[in-house]
C-alpha cells in the first residue's frame, strides 16, 4: 500500500535543497553549542523569575541542531499530523496502491521537502510538540550564528536574546502541562473537520487556489496554504488555534524584550536591526512567506505582544497569567486585538 506521502524521500530532498550554514572551523561550532546550551540555562532563571511560572514537570535538555536535523525532527512531527489529516480529506479511504499512488507519494515528499529545506534557513529556534511529551526545545545553531552576523550583533547578548525568546516556550508548555494536550486536541479537531461540510475535495482544493492568487496580488491578504484545506468547520478550530500561537508568540516576545534591558546589554539595537531585517525581505521571499503562513505567524508575534503588554498593564503579570489556567481562560480569537475583552471576561471589570 503506498503512503500518502513518501517521509523518506521529503527528508532526503530537505538535506538535499537546504542552504549551507556558515563558515565555522570544528572548534567555532563546538564553542557555539556548548555556549547556546549555557545561555539556556541562563535564560531559563531570568525568564521564570520575570514570569512567575514555574516548570511542573520535567524536560530533555535543549537539543542544539543543524538545518538537517531541525528539518527530520519537524518530518517527524509532520508525519503525526499531515497524514491523518490527508487521510481525511481523502474520504477516509486507504489510498490506493499502484503506480499513480506510488508517484503522488513522492511528489508530495519533494514538496514537502521543500518547503522544509526553505524554513530549515529561517528559523533560529522552536519548541516542537508533536513527537513526544512534554515537547523538546530545538535551536538552530548554523541560522543563529549567520543571523548574528548579518546582524552584526553581539554573539553573546543575540544568543541569550533568542533563549529568552525559546525558552519562554518552554516553560509555557512545562508549566502549563495542560497546555500541550490542548493543541494536541485542537489539531485533531482540525483534522475531523477537514470534512464536515462534504464540500469535495477537487471544489475545496479550487477555492485553496483563488485564495492563494488573491494572496500573491495582495500583499495584505492573511491567505496562505492552510486555506487549501479548510472547511467553515476547519475555520473555527483555526481561529482557536491561531488565538492560542498568537498568544504564546506574542507572550515570548514580551518577555524577552522584558528581560533583555536588564541582562543584554545592546538589546535595543538588537531588536531594532531585528525587526528591520524581518521587514527587508525581497519580493520573492515575501511570495513563499505568505504563502506558506510564515507572513501570518509574523503578525502573531506583534499582535501577541500589543495584547500581553495591554494585559500586564491592566491587571499585572499575576493577572495576565491567569490565561494559562485553563482552556477557557485562554484568549479567543477576537479578544487578541481587544485586550481589555478578555480582562472583563476573565477579571470582571477593572477600576480605571
Amino acid at each position: 500500500m503506498a503512503q500518502l506521502v513518501d517521509w523518506d524521500l521529503a527528508a532526503a530532498t530537505a538535506r538535499k535543497l537546504r542552504r549551507a550554514g556558515p563558515r565555522v572551523t570544528y572548534a567555532e561550532a563546538a564553542a557555539v553549542v556548548a555556549d547556546l546550551r549555557r545561555l539556556t540555562d541562563e535564560a531559563a532563571g531570568h525568564v521564570s523569575d520575570y514570569t512567575g511560572l514555574r516548570s511542573q514537570v520535567d524536560h530533555p535538555p535543549v537539543r542544539v541542531v543543524d538545518r538537517a536535523d531541525w528539518a527530520g525532527v519537524n518530518i517527524a512531527g509532520l508525519r503525526e499530523v499531515v497524514t491523518p489529516l490527508m487521510s481525511q480529506l481523502a474520504g477516509d479511504r486507504a489510498p490506493d496502491s499502484g503506480f499513480g499512488a506510488t508517484v503522488g507519494s513522492r511528489v508530495t515528499g519533494v514538496q514537502a521537502g521543500t518547503v522544509l529545506a526553505y524554513l530549515s534557513g529561517k528559523v533560529l529556534g522552536q519548541y516542537e510538540v508533536f513527537t513526544g511529551e512534554p515537547g523538546q526545545l530545538l535551536l538552530v545553531a548554523p541560522n543563529i550564528v549567520e543571523a548574528e552576523r548579518k546582524l552584526a550583533a553581539d554573539p553573546r547578548d543575540f544568543r541569550l536574546w533568542v533563549c529568552l525568546h525559546e525558552v519562554t516556550h518552554r516553560l509555557q508548555f512545562t508549566a502549563v502541562p495542560w497546555l500541550r494536550g490542548h493543541f494536541l486536541s485542537e489539531v485533531k479537531a482540525f483534522v475531523e473537520a477537514a470534512r464536515s461540510d462534504g464540500v469535495p475535495l477537487a471544489e475545496r482544493l479550487r477555492a485553496g487556489v483563488s485564495a492563494l492568487a488573491d494572496a500573491a496580488r495582495n500583499p495584505d491578504s492573511r491567505a496562505s496554504v492552510l486555506d487549501v484545506v479548510q472547511t467553515p468547520a476547519q475555520r473555527a478550530v483555526l481561529d482557536r488555534l491561531t488565538a492560542v500561537m498568537t498568544l504564546l508568540e506574542g507572550h515570548a516576545e514580551f518577555v524577552m524584550d522584558g528581560v533583555g534591558p536588564e541582562v543584554v546589554p545592546s538589546v535595543a539595537e538588537i531588536r531594532r536591526k531585528f525587526d528591520r531585517r524581518r521587514q527587508a525581505a525581497n519580493p520573492l521571499e515575501k511570495a513563499i512567506r505568505r504563502l506558506l503562513g510564515v507572513e501570518v505567524k509574523l503578525r502573531q508575534y506583534a499582535e501577541g505582544r500589543s495584547f500581553v503588554h495591554a494585559v500586564v498593564e491592566q491587571v499585572g503579570m499575576a493577572g495576565f497569567n491567569k490565561v494559562y489556567e485553563s482552556a477557557e481562560t485562554l484568549p479567543r480569537f477576537p479578544e487578541i486585538t481587544d485586550p481589555s475583552a478578555w480582562v472583563a471576561r476573565v477579571h470582571g471589570p477593572v477600576p480605571a
